[in-house]
């Protein structure tokens, strides 16, 4: 069997597992980075880069090479209930210049970083190469097996990380098992032109027992619909007419550009889940991103942590692994530091999902609100900016590159 050696071994070429390879790479750590797709091309993948994770770019001499690339840029996001507006997140709360969503399909941000990892001479990315279980030494992981186009290899690595997403095939080897909260939605995605007199950049519109999202991707929309866990084949059943006829009920600025969906082969279902591990280490082995905690598409958030648990990785594990072995505590270090964090979002998101999988007997708001309701709109709209930007855009925990990576 052919044999790769290396200091880490990182499985997954999502945007946990390309950052904490080019950050190893980048302070000389013989990094080997497994994705078992030809590519990185995906439909419907997380492709929202928060200000946290510009401000990580900026640090490390990034920033502005990547904005060069066609990207959009969105600085606040309103919600819609039942033909209100209300003006839920201004970005322009946190600090300049990384004060916006900036929205970039995730196959050019990690194409990016991928050729900028490519620089360095100890960074080796084996594309369409799957893992297919771990190696042991007694208790220890010391890398994984895999297949390639040429058949059969071991990767013999000092420390393997899981960053291969929620269904981790490195995490299943070693008899890691995340913890599932019930999430009772899922999300249809699709594709959608813009209107030709395009509201202001809303997130969601509620109304009419639905909930509609529009991330404005430049050119058209990156839409979605939240159903009940289970009724995409309800759906399918009543049709693609009545389906487009829930969507424009809820968002009327739609309604011009619906008949663009035509066929539920448009429609990818995203099933949503929401889980992470109690334990996000074995010895040699660490989990992160996905594969140690699965996040909701709740407030987009997910690729955004999965970069942090990158960073804090690298911070923790650069100068350990330059001069010395890494011990398993310092991998429960890393969790014990980015468990709370996503802990914290999880039940953010669980207590959304609990409130939007209950379709309310009567709308959230009337239209126009009642005097009483625009009363609570003006106590509560007000705490939402103060604190949505820095949640959304930063997370409870965000994570700076350390010295090492900047010097």
């Amino acid at each position: 069997m052919r044999r790769v050696e290396t200091e880490v071994c990182i499985v997954g070429g999502g945007p946990a597992g390309v950052m904490l390879g080019y950050l190893l790479a980048r302070v000389g750590v013989d990094v080997v980075v497994l994705e078992k797709h030809g590519d990185f091309l995906r439909d419907f993948r997380g492709d929202t880069i928060h200000p946290s994770t510009l401000t990580l770019l900026g640090q490390l001499g990034l920033r502005e090479e990547f904005l060069a690339l066609p990207h959009n840029e969105v600085g606040t996001l309103d919600v819609v209930v039942n033909g209100t507006r209300i003006h839920a997140v201004d970005f322009g709360a946190l600090p300049a210049p990384d004060d916006f969503l900036a929205f970039m399909p995730q196959w050019d941000f990690l194409n990016f970083l991928a050729g900028k990892a490519a620089e360095f001479p100890s960074f080796h990315l084996l594309m369409s190469t799957s893992a297919t279980g771990v190696r042991r030494a007694g208790a220890a992981v010391t890398g994984v097996t895999a297949t390639d186009a040429q058949g059969e290899l071991e990767v013999v690595a000092r420390l393997t990380v899981a960053a291969d997403g929620r269904t981790s095939t490195v995490r299943a080897a070693t008899g890691l098992e995340p913890r599932q909260f019930g999430v009772g939605i899922d999300v249809l995605w699709f594709s959608l032109p813009k209107p030709a007199a395009p509201p202001p950049p809303t997130l969601a519109y509620l109304g009419d027992g639905a909930l509609v999202l529009t991330i404005d991707r430049g050119d058209h929309y990156q839409a979605g619909s939240v159903i009940p866990k289970g009724r995409f084949e309800a759906l399918r059943e009543a049709g693609i007419d009545a389906f487009r006829d829930s969507l424009t009920a809820a968002a009327k600025p739609l309604r011009g550009v619906a008949g663009a969906l035509t066929d539920w082969d448009q429609v990818k279902l995203l099933s949503v889940q929401v889980s992470r591990l109690d334990t996000w280490h074995r010895p040699g082995l660490l989990c992160i991103g996905d594969a140690a905690h699965a996040m909701s598409p709740a407030f987009g958030v997910g690729v955004n942590y999965a970069i942090q648990d990158a960073v804090a990785t690298a911070n923790a594990l650069a100068e350990p692994l330059l001069t010395g072995a890494v011990s398993e505590r310092q991998l429960a270090g890393i969790q014990h530091r980015r468990l709370p964090p996503v802990r914290a979002m999880q039940a953010l998101q669980l207590r959304l999902h609990a409130a939007i999988g209950r379709p309310p007997e009567k709308p959230v708001l009337a239209n126009p609100p009642t005097a009483g309701q625009r009363a609570a709109l003006n106590l509560l709209v007000p705490l939402i900016r103060a604190a949505a930007p820095r949640l959304v855009g930063r997370g409870f925990r965000p994570e700076s590159a350390s010295p090492l990576f900047t010097s």
